[in-house]
């Protein structure tokens, strides 16, 4: 039997994401909104049994507060986070505040729609090699903490990168082809190719993915339409014509 629920995340992409792929698998999607800023009121007027609420940094202080509201006004209400490679404390604040369940971002949806039913049968919904890597790092602290995006971002070339921002700004392959000067064929190669370094399976993961991750805030976003403050587009000199056909470019201009 499906579970009511709610999907709650600042990166409205991702939670519109996961309310789909959810109900496609027989559940009751009440909701699914941004920012979580306002997760206590919405759950606490729609009451699901439980709710998914996504945070990119668990660690940081009063990011759990909307937990502790919605426990304590709608205690039935499971809450289960959806987060990235968590620190000990992202976990720990997580249920001090009452979550059911923390999940990582990456996990696979078979993987979040068990801890949805653990949750709503009054389990706790974690994995236990997720319990066993935070336990491992408080008492093996590291020296600098995990940084999943940066770890995504360094996977990728700078191309790739560039590609990627412009698959999250909502690019296709004809605006990124326009955008980097080349070719349409080669723009698709370099989306199968974030694609499979990010081991992802459509565009809107890609970019649910870098958004969660803050892959994004660290990735140098391209020039606007694809143009350096030189008048030219990656480098080469470019001329169209008028009647919207073909593009000349000439040589790179000689260094100054």
């Amino acid at each position: 039997m499906g579970v009511r629920l709610m999907v709650v995340d600042d990166h409205r992409l991702l939670a519109e994401a996961l309310a789909s792929a959810l109900k496609l698998r027989g559940h009751r999607v009440l909701a699914a909104a941004a920012p979580a800023a306002g997760a206590a009121e919405l759950v606490i007027s729609r009451a699901p049994e439980v709710c998914l609420l996504g945070t990119a940094t668990p660690a940081e202080p009063g990011m759990f507060d909307p937990v502790v509201r919605i426990k304590r006004e709608r205690p039935q209400v499971a809450v289960v986070v959806l987060g990235p490679v968590p620190s000990p404390r992202g976990i720990a604040a997580a249920f001090a505040a009452g979550a059911s369940g923390y999940v990582r971002h990456d996990e696979r949806i078979e993987g979040v729609e068990r801890a949805i039913m653990k949750a709503r049968a009054g389990e706790a919904a974690v994995a236990p090699q997720l319990l066993q890597g935070a336990f491992s790092e408080l008492l093996n602290p590291a020296v600098q903490p995990d940084d999943e995006g940066q770890r995504l971002l360094q996977m990728l070339t700078p191309r790739e990168v560039e590609v990627l921002v412009r698959v999250a700004d909502g690019e296709d392959t004809r605006l990124i082809a326009a955008g980097m000067g080349i070719a349409p064929s080669t723009a698709r190669t370099h989306v199968q190719r974030v694609l499979m370094k990010l081991g992802v399976g459509s565009r809107l993961e890609a970019a649910a993915l870098a958004a969660r991750t803050g892959l994004l805030d660290r990735a140098e976003r391209p020039p606007a339409p694809g143009r350096f403050t030189d008048g030219t587009q990656n480098g080469n000199h470019v001329n169209n014509t008028d009647n919207g056909g073909g593009t000349t470019t000439g040589p790179e201009p000689p260094q100054r």
